[in-house]
């Protein structure tokens, strides 16, 4: 079985995409998941590829050969996965105890991948993830500040105001008496 990564995978949506173009060009799949697919065969011809390639990157998707690419793709799709389509973060979560069980590497090699190819540290990317993903509770309108917080295992409303003004520049307030003007959520594949 031979598996595929892609890039900038992020929702449901997304996999649906994914799905339709493998369909369309006659490929069997035995699962397609955030950030990756198995097919059910072993090998592809070059040809098949590159038809492959061009068609996803045309949806905004990429197909990642580098194994190290993968491994930090594999990252991001597992915190955006936990923060967004999960009903709430287990309390007192410890992402560096549980992202190196997932990918089955040390935390300290993958915190050091991350934060070459990214720019950025994994704790910044959770923390602007989580950020999305209260812009995106508090646009519903359908929650407290203090059930969002909790949600995203924020250990008060205080820390999480203060993390999102400092991402954002506004407080939470601010943000939900504003949405209706000027400001936006980010594409989830495009927060660094």
């Amino acid at each position: 079985m031979k598996e595929l990564y892609i890039k900038n995978m992020v929702c449901p949506r997304c996999v649906s995409a994914i799905e339709q173009v493998l369909q369309e060009q006659g490929l069997d799949f035995e699962e397609v998941k955030l950030g990756y697919v198995h097919l059910k065969v072993d090998l592809l011809d070059s040809e098949e590829i590159e038809k492959l390639r061009t068609q996803i990157k045309s949806l905004g998707f990429e197909l990642l050969d580098d194994s190290k690419e993968k491994l930090v793709e594999n990252m991001k799709t597992f915190i955006i996965n936990k923060i967004f389509h999960q009903s709430s973060i287990a309390l007192q979560l410890n992402w560096s105890d549980l992202i190196g069980q997932e990918l089955s590497h040390d935390y300290n090699y993958l915190s050091a991948l991350f934060s070459s190819s990214e720019g950025t540290t994994i704790e910044q990317y959770i923390i602007r993830q989580k950020i999305e993903r209260a812009k995106e509770l508090i646009s519903y309108k359908e929650l407290s500040l203090k059930e969002i917080a909790w949600q995203l295992d924020y250990s008060s409303v205080a820390h999480l105001s203060s993390q999102f003004k400092r991402i954002t520049t506004f407080t939470p307030s601010q943000y939900r008496a504003g949405m209706d003007n000027t400001l936006e959520r980010n594409n989830l594949d495009s927060v660094i």
